[in-house]
């Protein structure tokens, strides 16, 4: 097991969906559990025989708490494994090779079965479990892995005559139910056509990793749910349509009332609370703890402070609405245009780093629209720096397409916006400020893009429209 984790300790820093990027892993197992290898194990070109197919529960302790990890990993024999196995993890023995496991079809097809069939396996003090959402139709799939992703990792299962499937593994583990799954499967089954058909899900136990050895939590592990090919994410329908002055109002203002339709359902389908006061309050130490740290790492921001906190003052003086369950990672990469079938929502997860119990609150519907209205500007924000001969344009399409989507929220939420327009206008200042931090740490070349927003946002405060 030591060999184990010193290739893992090697490996895993260089993932997209290692979270503790600068510092080296101190690794320790939590747990294991073994799965039967899928039929075509051995279908790779020059696959060695499969020892066995395991998924490993690897704490990180470079963090403080430490991160859990689902490292699955396929085990085979080296002597007709490539040389140059890209998705090679490390060598234990001279005579075997570890595979990341969603590259290798053994472990592909063993989760595969066990999210459509269901299933227990089983390992030191834990356990997982498959729940098939409906029956499975038992024909082949073939698989790949998507390319992109930060915090996960998503199989894509298709094959002849068959529903095409997508798997997301969740890398770093959390205790408690994923609103991932849960909530679309609550708005599946409440009718709603702005989800994908919900295939099936896979949880598990484990031992407490950051608490008394002997006691167990239980998470989430993997979901499955309709795969839709050929169609693009909103955020490439719109940039295309921006960089070709396409008129985009009507598709913008169907996003919003789709909006509206989830939080609606939503709303139906889960409890709602009313704001307390210090709810209010733990909102306005956010927005002032992350305004703190962008003043220190952003200058520029500086002139600006005493609008900003005024922003968040008007705020705090207007009745808010209630809370309820919501998407809480809302932006035009997380929408599909589907033909035939309009905008379909993804991706319910939430912030991924956060704690799961902070992901299943109650929350602002209104952080969602806030989120989708920020994600038209970075549109608009990208193709300016492209082409900033254009830049008049591209804004305009921007406020045209923010319009267009309230429009529709408005409309199909049956919310009043003009009287909550200070909270919107806070929760997209906060939502900007957040990104002037993401930006001077990681593109320091869009820095501009939140920048201009906060400034737009105090001019319309100080000449205030009707966003609704």
């Amino acid at each position: 097991m030591d060999s184990t984790l010193a290739c893992l300790t090697a490996w895993m820093p260089r993932q997209r969906w290692y979270a503790t990027k600068g510092r080296s892993p101190r690794l320790r197992m939590v747990s294991w559990w073994d799965l039967e290898p899928g039929a075509s194990a051995t279908s790779a070109a020059g696959a060695g025989e499969v020892l066995f197919v395991r998924t490993y529960l690897v704490a990180d302790d470079a963090s403080d708490p430490a991160v859990l990890y689902q490292v699955p990993v396929v085990a085979r024999a080296t002597p007709q494994v490539s040389a140059d196995d890209s998705h090679e993890i490390g060598r234990p023995a001279a005579d075997v090779i570890l595979r990341d496991g969603p590259h290798d079809d053994a472990y592909a097809q063993a989760l595969l079965s066990l999210v459509t069939h269901g299933g227990t396996v089983n390992g030191p003090g834990s356990q997982a479990t498959g729940h098939p959402a409906a029956a499975h139709d038992g024909r082949p799939r073939v698989s790949r892995v998507m390319t992109g992703e930060q915090s996960n990792t998503s199989l894509v299962f298709e094959g002849p005559a068959a529903m095409p499937v997508i798997c997301k593994i969740y890398r770093q583990l959390h205790p408690g139910h994923n609103p991932d799954i849960e909530l679309p499967g609550a708005l599946a089954a409440g009718g709603s056509s702005h989800v994908p058909t919900v295939v099936g899900w896979v949880e598990g136990s484990w031992p407490n990793p950051s608490g008394d050895a002997a006691s167990v939590v239980r998470g989430s592990l993997a979901s499955a749910q309709e795969f839709l090919p050929g169609v693009q994410d909103a955020w490439r329908v719109a940039l295309n349509a921006a960089a070709d002055s396409e008129d985009f109002r009507a598709a913008a203002e169907e996003l919003g009332v789709a909006t509206a339709d989830v939080h609606v359902a939503l709303a139906r389908l889960f409890p709602r609370e009313e704001c307390t006061p210090a709810q209010r309050d733990a909102v306005a130490a956010v927005w002032n703890r992350r305004l703190s740290i962008a003043l220190e790492e952003v200058p520029a921001l500086s002139p600006w402070r005493t609008d900003i906190e005024a922003v968040y003052a008007t705020a705090l003086t207007m009745p808010w609405p209630a809370l309820q369950r919501i998407h809480g990672d809302y932006h035009l990469g997380q929408v599909l245009r589907v033909p035939g079938r309009g905008w379909v929502l993804l991706d319910f997860e939430g912030e991924p780093l956060r704690p799961m119990d902070e992901r299943t609150l109650p929350d602002l519907a209104l952080r969602d629209v806030a989120g989708m209205l920020r994600s038209f500007d970075y549109v608009a924000g990208s193709l300016e720096l492209e082409r900033p001969d254009q830049a008049s344009d591209v804004r305009d399409w921007a406020r045209t397409a923010r319009e267009a989507f309230l429009r529709g929220y408005a409309a199909a939420s049956s919310v009043d916006l003009t009287t909550v327009a200070g909270l919107l206008t806070a929760l997209e200042m906060d939502k900007a400020v957040y990104e002037a931090i993401y930006e001077v740490r990681n593109r320091p070349s869009w820095m501009e893009i939140p920048l201009g927003a906060v400034k737009r946002l105090i001019t319309e405060v100080s000449s205030p429209s009707d966003r609704g």
